[in-house]
């Protein structure tokens, strides 16, 4: 080889290195998701959100339990991951993660409470409280600067509280605020609606009843089949109802869930006021 030749050779090889560098060495970007779900956004489009102000993040707890012979375990997490996104949407520039599943239940051996029951998963408190500091720990590394837990199961609302306002101690003056969203679990408001509507405590009950067929109505009405009450009548020990969905509906599920809705996001709303 001539050279002249050799001479071309190398430059072409030195200008195709800079351009690959110059490629590599360009910051990765991406455009805003179509989406607020994290599950569904790579890292790269997280990050564009973050730097469009998408810094208020909400973290559902839903639950795997029994709810009686016509709906399914898993009505928690239907009902947490639709307010969620709703709540999302009102706040503005606000993602939402995935559904935390495994909340608490009861305890083992021997079985109490929805453990009692086939199909109920759950953890101790300790463990609860566990997976709430790894996910706040991991969004503030993240970047997020408000991380709103909302808890659809009861059992979960203690150790919530107690993890978050453990982490607020530590983060006090660092810009993060984790808000534990109690506002959301609007019992007593929604079953004085109820009352006032005509129903009766015992039929509004406890569990798995009027409130929570209705809500699951709502948003997944696959989820239940109030055809496999007929002829039971309700109970802890034979159904694990407390209380009697037969006057559940899609209707009162909208309104019942708009309740929790609208107190989550005021609540969310005044704790990023204060951080």
């Amino acid at each position: 080889m001539r050279p002249f030749s050799l001479l071309k050779l190398a430059g072409a090889v030195a200008g195709g290195l800079a351009i690959t560098v110059l490629v590599m060495n360009r910051p990765l970007t991406a455009p805003l998701p179509n989406t607020i779900q994290i599950a569904d956004m790579t890292w790269v489009e997280v990050r564009s959100a973050l730097e469009q102000g998408f810094t208020t993040v909400i973290v559902p707890s839903g639950g795997i339990e029994q709810n009686g012979p016509h709906m399914i375990l898993g009505k928690h997490d239907y009902i947490v991951k639709h307010a969620a996104e709703r709540i999302a949407g009102e706040l503005g520039k606000t993602l939402v993660a995935p559904v935390i599943s495994y909340v608490p239940e009861g305890a083992y051996d021997p079985p109490t409470g929805h453990m009692r029951f086939p199909g109920t998963i759950g953890v101790t408190e300790a463990v609860y409280g566990g997976i709430v500091e790894g996910i706040a720990r991991s969004l503030k590394a993240g970047g997020f600067r408000s991380i709103a837990f909302i808890a659809d199961h009861g059992g979960s609302l203690a150790p919530q509280a107690a993890t978050i306002a453990r982490l607020n101690a530590e983060w006090r003056g660092k810009g993060i605020r984790v808000i534990h969203g109690d506002a959301y679990y609007a019992d007593e408001a929604q079953i004085a609606l109820l009352l006032k509507q005509g129903e009766t405590r015992a039929a509004i009950g406890q569990h798995a009843s009027l409130i929570d067929t209705s809500e699951l109505m709502a948003v997944y009405p696959r989820g239940v089949d109030l055809g496999r009450l007929a002829g039971r009548k309700p109970s802890w020990q034979a159904t694990g109802i407390v209380g009697d969905p037969a006057r559940a509906s899609a209707e009162r599920g909208k309104e019942l869930l708009e309740m929790r809705i609208r107190a989550a996001v005021q609540q969310i709303r005044a704790g990023m006021a204060t951080q």
